[in-house]
């Protein structure tokens, strides 16, 4: 997940970033940013938070867990706002998107 600074709700979006930090990975036991889960969080439409994210696969066994955790740290920071969760399946995830943070927290550096 990058944040433009000139993006008129980067600081929204920071804020986003942070909670959604929170959310672990129950498998790899890493936080979702890390794992790069998280493509795009949206503050474009008043009042609502549009998440676009994808899971390690589309069969995950812990795909809703996740989905909630995200709903529910979302709700937390932003009472005001409503979010929603947009699955993306392209570009597909894979060990490259995990940030250095994660993989120096799997040793994988």
């Amino acid at each position: 997940m990058e944040i433009q600074l000139n993006n008129p709700y980067a600081q929204e979006q920071l804020k986003a970033q942070v909670a959604l930090m929170q959310v672990m990975d129950p498998e790899l036991n890493i936080n979702i940013v890390d794992m790069g889960l998280i493509y795009e969080v949206i503050f474009s439409t008043p009042g609502e938070i549009l998440v676009q994210m994808t899971l390690s696969t589309p069969y995950c066994p812990m795909g809703h867990a996740i989905e909630q955790g995200v709903l529910n740290v979302l709700s937390d920071a932003f009472p005001d706002r409503t979010a929603s969760i947009q699955l993306v399946w392209e570009p597909e995830w894979n060990f490259d998107r995990i940030s250095d943070a994660g993989k120096e927290q799997l040793n994988m550096l």
